[in-house]
Protein backbone atom coordinates (compact mmCIF):
# COMPACT_ATOMS: atom_id res chain seq x y z
CA UNK A 1 0.00 0.00 0.00
CA UNK A 2 1.32 3.40 -0.96
CA UNK A 3 1.31 5.96 1.79
CA UNK A 4 0.35 9.51 0.88
CA UNK A 5 2.60 12.01 2.61
CA UNK A 6 0.77 14.46 4.86
CA UNK A 7 1.55 18.16 4.55
CA UNK A 8 3.67 19.47 7.39
CA UNK A 9 2.36 23.01 7.35
CA UNK A 10 -0.39 23.77 9.87
CA UNK A 11 -3.90 24.39 8.66
CA UNK A 12 -5.00 27.99 8.43
CA UNK A 13 -7.43 28.79 11.25
CA UNK A 14 -9.82 31.33 9.78
CA UNK A 15 -11.54 33.50 12.40
CA UNK A 16 -15.27 32.87 12.57
CA UNK A 17 -17.38 36.06 12.67
CA UNK A 18 -19.47 36.46 15.83
CA UNK A 19 -22.68 36.61 13.78
CA UNK A 20 -21.93 33.20 12.27
CA UNK A 21 -21.18 31.75 15.71
CA UNK A 22 -24.49 33.05 17.03
CA UNK A 23 -26.46 31.78 14.02
CA UNK A 24 -24.78 28.38 14.35
CA UNK A 25 -25.61 28.17 18.06
CA UNK A 26 -29.26 29.10 17.43
CA UNK A 27 -29.46 26.61 14.54
CA UNK A 28 -28.15 23.85 16.79
CA UNK A 29 -30.61 24.88 19.49
CA UNK A 30 -33.53 24.72 17.04
CA UNK A 31 -32.50 21.29 15.73
CA UNK A 32 -32.12 19.95 19.25
CA UNK A 33 -35.44 21.50 20.30
CA UNK A 34 -37.23 19.93 17.31
CA UNK A 35 -35.60 16.51 17.63
CA UNK A 36 -36.44 16.26 21.32
CA UNK A 37 -40.08 16.91 20.42
CA UNK A 38 -39.96 14.40 17.57
CA UNK A 39 -38.24 11.71 19.65
CA UNK A 40 -40.76 12.35 22.41
CA UNK A 41 -43.38 10.64 20.20
CA UNK A 42 -41.54 7.37 20.88
CA UNK A 43 -42.23 7.72 24.59
CA UNK A 44 -44.98 5.25 25.58
CA UNK A 45 -48.40 6.88 25.80
CA UNK A 46 -47.49 10.18 24.12
CA UNK A 47 -49.10 9.42 20.76
CA UNK A 48 -52.27 8.22 22.46
CA UNK A 49 -52.39 11.40 24.55
CA UNK A 50 -52.07 13.49 21.39
CA UNK A 51 -54.83 11.45 19.73
CA UNK A 52 -56.94 12.08 22.85
CA UNK A 53 -56.32 15.82 22.45
CA UNK A 54 -53.76 16.41 25.23
CA UNK A 55 -50.10 17.38 25.38
CA UNK A 56 -48.53 17.19 28.83
CA UNK A 57 -51.22 18.90 30.92
CA UNK A 58 -52.65 21.02 28.12
CA UNK A 59 -55.67 20.47 25.88
CA UNK A 60 -54.83 20.65 22.18
CA UNK A 61 -56.42 23.78 20.85
CA UNK A 62 -55.70 26.65 18.52
CA UNK A 63 -54.34 28.58 21.53
CA UNK A 64 -51.97 25.75 22.45
CA UNK A 65 -50.77 25.32 18.86
CA UNK A 66 -50.26 29.06 18.41
CA UNK A 67 -48.31 29.24 21.67
CA UNK A 68 -46.15 26.27 20.68
CA UNK A 69 -45.50 27.82 17.27
CA UNK A 70 -44.50 31.11 18.89
CA UNK A 71 -42.21 29.28 21.30
CA UNK A 72 -40.30 27.64 18.45
CA UNK A 73 -40.55 30.58 16.02
CA UNK A 74 -38.49 32.82 18.29
CA UNK A 75 -35.28 30.74 18.22
CA UNK A 76 -35.85 30.04 14.51
CA UNK A 77 -36.03 33.79 13.92
CA UNK A 78 -32.87 34.26 15.98
CA UNK A 79 -30.91 32.34 13.33
CA UNK A 80 -31.69 35.07 10.81
CA UNK A 81 -31.67 37.98 13.24
CA UNK A 82 -28.19 37.00 14.46
CA UNK A 83 -26.91 37.60 10.96
CA UNK A 84 -28.88 40.66 9.84
CA UNK A 85 -29.39 42.89 12.88
CA UNK A 86 -26.95 45.75 13.50
CA UNK A 87 -24.31 44.90 16.10
CA UNK A 88 -25.77 46.77 19.08
CA UNK A 89 -29.34 45.46 18.54
CA UNK A 90 -27.96 42.02 17.70
CA UNK A 91 -26.00 41.77 20.94
CA UNK A 92 -28.91 42.97 23.07
CA UNK A 93 -31.46 40.74 21.31
CA UNK A 94 -29.29 37.65 21.72
CA UNK A 95 -28.65 38.39 25.40
CA UNK A 96 -32.35 38.96 26.14
CA UNK A 97 -33.80 36.06 24.12
CA UNK A 98 -31.23 33.50 25.29
CA UNK A 99 -31.74 34.59 28.90
CA UNK A 100 -35.52 34.31 28.58
CA UNK A 101 -35.22 30.83 27.10
CA UNK A 102 -33.25 29.48 30.08
CA UNK A 103 -36.34 29.13 32.32
CA UNK A 104 -38.47 28.03 29.35
CA UNK A 105 -35.97 25.26 28.66
CA UNK A 106 -35.66 24.26 32.31
CA UNK A 107 -39.48 24.05 32.60
CA UNK A 108 -39.47 21.16 30.09
CA UNK A 109 -38.27 18.74 32.79
CA UNK A 110 -41.39 19.32 34.93
CA UNK A 111 -43.52 16.19 35.18
CA UNK A 112 -41.37 14.07 32.88
CA UNK A 113 -40.65 10.42 33.67
CA UNK A 114 -37.78 9.96 31.21
CA UNK A 115 -35.24 11.98 33.19
CA UNK A 116 -32.14 10.72 31.32
CA UNK A 117 -33.63 11.68 27.95
CA UNK A 118 -35.03 15.05 29.01
CA UNK A 119 -32.14 15.74 31.37
CA UNK A 120 -29.60 15.32 28.57
CA UNK A 121 -31.73 17.40 26.19
CA UNK A 122 -32.07 20.23 28.70
CA UNK A 123 -28.36 20.20 29.56
CA UNK A 124 -27.48 20.41 25.85
CA UNK A 125 -30.04 23.17 25.20
CA UNK A 126 -28.83 25.15 28.23
CA UNK A 127 -25.22 24.75 27.08
CA UNK A 128 -26.15 26.21 23.69
CA UNK A 129 -28.01 29.09 25.34
CA UNK A 130 -24.97 29.72 27.55
CA UNK A 131 -22.84 29.80 24.42
CA UNK A 132 -25.18 32.38 22.85
CA UNK A 133 -24.98 34.52 25.99
CA UNK A 134 -21.19 34.20 26.07
CA UNK A 135 -20.78 35.10 22.40
CA UNK A 136 -23.14 38.07 22.72
CA UNK A 137 -21.65 39.25 26.02
CA UNK A 138 -18.09 39.13 24.66
CA UNK A 139 -19.01 40.69 21.30
CA UNK A 140 -15.77 42.17 19.90
CA UNK A 141 -15.52 45.94 20.02
CA UNK A 142 -13.83 48.23 17.52
CA UNK A 143 -10.59 49.80 18.65
CA UNK A 144 -11.19 53.43 19.50
CA UNK A 145 -9.25 56.21 17.87
CA UNK A 146 -7.29 58.56 20.08
CA UNK A 147 -5.01 61.47 19.48
CA UNK A 148 -1.29 61.15 20.21
CA UNK A 149 0.53 63.98 22.02
CA UNK A 150 1.88 65.23 18.66
CA UNK A 151 -1.69 65.53 17.30
CA UNK A 152 -1.50 62.47 15.03
CA UNK A 153 -4.45 60.08 15.14
CA UNK A 154 -3.63 56.59 16.43
CA UNK A 155 -5.69 53.46 17.00
CA UNK A 156 -5.86 52.31 20.59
Amino acid sequence: MTRIPQPTTPLDEQPIPIRVKLAAAWTSFVFLYAYVDILNFFTPGVVQDVLDGRVFEFDLSQTFSTSALTLVAVPISMVVLSVVLPARANRLTNLVVASLYVPVTAFNIVGEDWLYFYGLAIVLELALLALVVRYAWTWPRNATSTTAPDGARVRA
